[in-house]
């Protein structure tokens, strides 16, 4: 990856508090116009990697850079450039949405009334509260506040949006909005966002890193993740007639790494699990091996699928 495309890479990014360790040797990489899913568990070290991005804190050892500024000394470049949401957006209740986002623009903007007004228009409406735009924060609930947050964040038009468990406490109603945002959102903007709603990330992240403990203990490509699993590819098969010869018959093959077999309840029909090494070569000689010789009909034929929650947890609890 070019370094024209890094938006965020750290070095060896530590933290520690009375000589307890926090983060240690943080090494992310994150490209231009992706979102990534920042995952662990309560206390893994989330929220401290934000603070130490934004130059909140500072770090016991190690660095990094944002758009190619030190995080240490040049924070108030980096500030510049990003929107922050934290994770508990607090805001005065009894202003409207439109005063809250025309109060925060004109830190950024010194332009006509009307361009700022006309880039508050189009934030409401990007977070869906344009119809509510007027009325005091007091009603709104906590979806429609983390919406706001988002619009607030989002007002400077940031190269990079930092979100902090963004859709943490909010029903799946409100969740799915968020979603939605931060989808639209991918074209303007680079997203960092810290959650450990893992549903939430498979659906819209393109990247992830899993800290555990303060450690970063996986990093990449969201299908990259989800094929890092200690079993290979496993094939499900529910077929129905004799399966004497089926399982000498598979494991000649090199491809094939186990088969297993579970009688369903009419006697006569079976669920094939084939783990594999090779999943070219499955897709395209499995079924010719299954039926080769054998008088079988198969009733379903499927690969086993993989979520993120399954890897996650083997990881973490690795």
């Amino acid at each position: 990856m070019h370094e024209s495309e890094i938006v965020i890479k750290t070095t060896n990014l530590t933290k520690t508090y009375n000589g307890v360790s926090v983060l240690k040797d943080l090494n992310l990489l994150v490209e231009k116009h992706s979102i990534f899913g920042f995952l662990g568990p309560n206390g893994a070290g989330k929220t401290t990697t934000i603070k130490l991005l934004i130059g909140l804190i500072q770090p016991t050892a190690g660095g990094g850079k944002i758009f190619g500024y030190n995080i240490k000394n040049e924070s108030m470049k980096i500030r510049a450039r990003i929107g922050y949401l934290p994770q508990e957006p607090v805001f005065y209740d009894h202003l409207s949405a439109r005063e809250v986002l025309d109060f925060t623009a004109r830190f950024f903007f010194s332009g006509p009334k009307n361009e700022i007004d006309k880039r508050i228009s189009e934030m409401l409406e990007l977070v869906a509260l344009l119809d509510k735009a007027d009325r005091p924060i007091r009603g709104y609930s906590g979806g429609e506040k983390r919406r706001l947050g988002i619009a607030q964040a989002m007002i400077n038009y940031p190269d990079l949006l930092i979100l902090d468990e963004p859709a943490t406490s909010l029903d799946p109603i409100g969740r799915q909005d968020v979603l939605k945002i931060m989808s639209k959102l991918r074209e303007h903007t680079t997203i960092f966002y810290s959650t450990h709603i893992l549903d939430d990330v498979q659906k819209v992240s393109d990247s992830v890193g899993i800290l555990k403990k303060g450690q970063l203990i996986a990093q990449g490509p969201i299908e990259e993740i989800l094929r890092n699993k200690e079993e290979g590819t496993i094939f499900r098969v529910k077929v129905q007639g004799d399966i004497s010869k089926v399982q000498e018959q598979l494991t000649f093959q090199k491809w094939v790494s186990k088969v297993n077999f579970t009688q369903l309840s009419d006697e006569r029909d079976y669920l094939l699990e084939i783990e594999v090494s090779d999943e070219d070569k499955a897709q395209q000689n499995l079924i010719r091996e299954l039926t080769r010789g054998n008088d079988l009909k198969i009733s379903d034929f499927r690969q086993q699928e993989y979520e993120l929650e399954d890897i996650f947890i083997k990881l973490v609890e690795a």
